[in-house]
């Protein structure tokens, strides 16, 4: 099926791994031995993989980008072109995404939407949402831009460049957060501090009666010039 997919005579080899994948150089298909495989789950693995075959360039390239981000736009890219080429492959998708995420293949099922990253909720959105109708990935208006960038990528160049933009958003995003986090931590700090100072200079209410208000003070600020000065680090 593989062979006549890709119209090339590819190398196809079963081994003991976690997922299917493709070497575009070698041009080996590698396809996981799992048990209890339905036929829509491995059309759909043999889909995908073609879809490398046929539309990923083989020739290396350098890029300043984790490929990880890259490798979410394309596998997009090429499941849309790849059931474009081959409609009857679309209710396979349908019915071997359903399937996988029945198994929790993902691994999402258990983990809320707002604590995965923008280009995690992307990848699956167009490996689960858009198939199986996974409704709980969800996005911000915001977001939504860069997800819609991502289904109209046609060619592995534009790819590279929306992967590219999705990266620079989510770091600057994160450099966002974190600098919120620490100026949060800073007046958490100058708060602590100045109801300490307020705590060491209020003489209480449990003085003896009788003591004069006089010494009191000057006995608690003779108490407090004998301490080390507060340290102003978390």
């Amino acid at each position: 099926l593989a062979k006549l997919l890709a119209t090339e005579n590819l190398f196809i080899e079963h081994r003991n791994v976690s997922t299917a994948a493709f070497d575009v150089e070698q041009r080996i298909l590698f396809l996981p031995i799992w048990k209890n495989i339905s036929s829509d789950v491995y059309d759909l693995l043999v889909g995908h993989e073609v879809g490398h075959a046929l539309y990923t360039p083989a020739a290396p390239f350098k890029n300043d980008i984790p490929k990880s981000f890259i490798n979410v736009v394309e596998d997009a890219r090429i499941e849309k072109l790849i059931k474009r080429q081959y409609p009857g492959l679309t209710k396979n998708f349908f019915r071997g995404y359903n399937e996988l995420h029945d198994r929790d293949f993902f691994e999402v099922k258990n983990v809320p939407s707002e604590k995965l990253s923008l280009i995690d909720r992307i990848n699956l959105y167009f490996k689960i949402g858009l198939h199986a109708g996974f409704d709980t990935v969800k996005f911000s208006d915001e977001e939504k831009y860069y997800l819609n960038r991502v289904s109209d990528v046609e060619t592995f160049e534009e790819a590279v460049e929306v992967a590219r933009m999705i990266y620079e958003y989510s770091k600057k995003k994160d450099e966002e957060t974190q600098e919120v986090v620490s100026k949060g931590q800073s007046q958490q700090n100058s708060s602590g501090q100045s109801q300490e100072q307020s705590e060491q200079q209020d003489p209480g209410d449990g003085e003896s009666e009788g003591e004069p208000q006089e010494e009191s003070s000057d006995s608690n600020q003779q108490e407090s010039q004998s301490q080390p000065p507060q340290s102003s680090e978390g």
